[in-house]
């Protein structure tokens, strides 16, 4: 449906759900892409996060148009500063050096966003990189970040890959979920709603659901590596602050 009202009187939920709804996204970790195709099977991970700013560099591959290039690019720099806003944490979108990664490729920029990766982030695994050139055509976008070697639980890089070809609103789609997950929310729910956290496509963009997940996620009340055991009880209390609800 790819609904871009982020919501409404069909779509209610309470601090419980929001709650719920966090344990699921935020301690299971599947890998991220709008297609059934790249999955390895759910796994309980401890909370990811990061500590450093994060720094949101757009790059795209040669067939991409400049008209195309400069829409995509006010859309991340709009974006990052709603995710800066929505966590509390150092975000925004630069020309230079960055720690995430967005890149924006058609079909026959394969080789080209390939060999771009190498060079700017060195060391990145040949399965990742062949990723890229064994997509199957459903395969809308994916990500995926790089932990630290000491602090597994904090991120400190992140690649985001978007098909150029996509319609405006499914390219859309992509950019707000890719980078919303490499934030440190890597799974998707069937019960997450009104959510782009979930398969069903049924919204398009990030909601005020989604906002109080990534709230919740870099509340200083929950530290990188913390279980999802641990964190419940402070879950409960800070989605029942950010519903209003009673404690």
């Amino acid at each position: 449906m790819l609904r871009t009202d982020g919501g409404g009187p069909d779509t209610p939920y309470d601090a419980d759900d929001l709650a719920r709804n966090f344990g699921k996204i935020a301690f299971i970790n599947e890998h991220s892409g709008k297609s059934a195709a790249f999955v390895s099977g759910p796994s309980e991970i401890k909370l990811n996060r990061w500590k450093s700013p994060i720094r949101i560099r757009t790059e795209f591959g040669p067939s991409v148009s400049m008209e195309s290039r400069e829409a995509d690019r006010q859309t991340i720099q709009n974006y990052a500063k709603r995710l800066q806003k929505a966590t509390g944490h150092n975000v925004r979108s630069v020309n230079g050096d960055g720690n995430f990664l967005v890149f924006i490729a058609g079909q026959d920029d394969v080789a080209y966003a390939q060999d771009r990766l190498k060079s700017l982030v060195p060391g990145i695994p040949d399965d990742r990189l062949n990723l890229l050139r064994t997509l199957d055509r459903p395969f809308y976008c994916f990500v995926f970040t790089f932990s630290g070697q000491e602090d597994t639980n904090t991120v400190i890089r992140a690649v985001a890959y978007i098909r150029a070809e996509l319609p405006n609103l499914l390219r859309l789609s992509c950019i707000h979920e890719e980078i919303a997950q490499g934030l440190g929310l890597p799974n998707d729910s069937p019960a997450a709603r009104p959510s782009i956290f979930n398969d069903d496509d049924e919204f398009a963009l990030l909601t005020s659901h989604d906002e109080k997940l990534l709230t919740m996620l870099y509340d200083p009340r929950l530290q990188p590596g913390v279980t999802a055991d641990d964190a419940r009880p402070v879950v409960r209390i800070i989605a029942r602050e950010l519903m209003g609800q009673q404690l």
